[in-house]
């Protein structure tokens, strides 16, 4: 089992029928039988978890624990105590001891209690390293930008993050990384320790969304067969993000103002208030403001999510940090796919950086992904982006066949082609590609009308 254990207990016998007992089992064992030894040890070795009596004959096992948790907060203790010392060993509990066991015992029972400490020692560190990963991952500092409204918009973010009880609601077009930012305030803020539960309203029915956010009491209706607790429940502490809040119905609407208005709320099927310590973010790609004036959503509800408003600006107006996602996202891409492609040649950067973004930066990435995928050289070029991206950047096209009145068939297909052989450098081997036809094709089009 590879786990180290300290023994610190003042009767040898126990001292060594649990050492051994432990030793056959696979544990590393070491021993002490007073609490200044078992401190010193604990000093120049880790453990992964210690046996700890609370009544040694130097110092009081409570100040041991208070000492090992000093040092070393992640390790476990269990406390062993005579039955006559059962609060001491309460009071261990409350100090940080994982459990207590009482003398006498039986060696079968304290490796059971073991293996659940340390099974629950090693589920705690593998959440506490999901959390890691994920604050690094949504910091601030990983999102990609030199633009100066971006660059605005997340210093306006890190002091809304600071102040956990507001409302936030972030506005963007879809794909402009609205989740990104969200997550970005709940791990900056003081509730990162505690669940982030995002919501895609969008995604689910009204009575599917009722339940999922609320919860639901046995049998309130047909298929519920047991309690269940609802999103808000679940994020207690910590941050709800309702995305797609402006995809809701007006009776949800009508829930979830009450809902930010007290702070608590009944699940389905219940009557009992159910107080919570949320904070909420909300957002939409919808002009919500416009959608009150329809009579779409509620006024007072659009009031008490606009408290603080995040404005996401679109692809097309960050055109700047179109060069540094590229190169992010090739960089993500290669350890994704494998590959190694160093960047986007100059014909196919500029094809990106004047393409208007409708789909933003998801769809930028899409690109790049394809681009990645498909890439043959190690150098994306324009040949790797699709044809709708890859359109004329000075619409020279468009602009010739709209400036005549009426134009034969073959001479616009004539226009096109040359247009298309031009933006591929004279190269017909790319451009009969491109336009899906042979090169003798290619040849007797150009050849056309010349």
């Amino acid at each position: 089992m590879n786990s180290d254990i300290l023994i610190v207990d003042d009767e040898k016998l126990i001292r060594s029928s649990l050492s051994k007992a432990l030793s056959e089992d696979g544990y590393r064992t070491t021993t002490e039988s007073n609490g200044r030894d078992a401190l010193k040890i604990f000093e120049k070795q880790d453990f992964d978890l210690v046996l700890l009596d609370v009544r040694l004959p130097d110092i009081d096992g409570i100040e041991v624990l208070k000492k090992i948790k000093q040092k070393d907060i992640s390790c476990q203790v269990i406390i062993m105590t005579a039955y006559s010392g059962i609060k001491g060993a309460v009071e261990a509990i409350k100090l940080g001891a994982y459990d207590y066991v009482a003398k006498p015992f039986d060696i079968e029972e304290i490796k059971f209690l073991i293996a659940r400490c340390l099974k629950a020692q090693k589920t705690e560190a593998e959440v506490n390293q999901i959390h890691t990963e994920r604050k690094q991952k949504y910091s601030f500092e990983k999102i990609i930008t030199n633009n100066s409204h971006m660059k605005k918009v997340i210093s306006m973010c890190k002091k809304v993050a600071l102040n956990d009880k507001s409302t936030v609601l972030i506005l963007g077009e879809s794909g402009t990384g609205k989740e990104l930012i969200a997550n970005a305030i709940h791990y900056y803020g003081q509730r990162s320790s505690n669940p982030f539960i995002a919501v895609n309203c969008a995604a689910l029915a009204e009575g599917v969304l009722e339940s999922e956010l609320f919860g639901h009491e046995k049998g309130a209706f047909t298929g519920a067969l047991k309690q269940k607790k609802g999103y808000i429940e679940t994020a207690e502490k910590g941050t709800l993000f309702l995305d797609e809040i402006g995809e809701v119905s007006n009776s949800i609407q009508l829930k979830l103002l009450r809902f930010l208005e007290e702070r608590s709320f009944q699940r389905v099927g219940g009557t009992k208030n159910i107080d919570v310590n949320v904070r909420v973010i909300t957002a939409t790609n919808r002009d919500l403001l416009r959608e009150v004036e329809l009579g779409n959503f509620r006024e007072d509800l659009y009031y008490r999510l606009n408290v603080i408003a995040v404005v996401i600006p679109p692809m097309r107006d960050r055109k700047d940090d179109i060069q540094l996602l590229v190169k992010h996202f090739i960089d993500e891409c290669n350890n994704t796919l494998n590959k190694n492609i160093r960047g986007c040649d100059n014909e196919a950067l500029a094809i990106l950086s004047n393409y208007n973004w409708p789909g933003n930066i998801r769809e930028l990435r899409n690109i790049i992904e394809r681009a990645v995928l498909l890439c043959e050289k190690d150098e994306i070029q324009a040949i790797d982006i699709p044809i709708e991206i890859a359109k004329p950047r000075d619409g020279s096209v468009r602009n010739k066949i709209s400036s005549l009145d009426i134009l034969p068939l073959d001479q616009m297909v004539n226009i096109y082609t040359k247009d298309i052989l031009k933006r591929f450098n004279e190269n017909k081997s790319q451009a009969a590609e491109a336009l899906g036809i042979t090169r003798q094709r290619l040849r007797r089009i150009l050849s056309h009308n010349n």
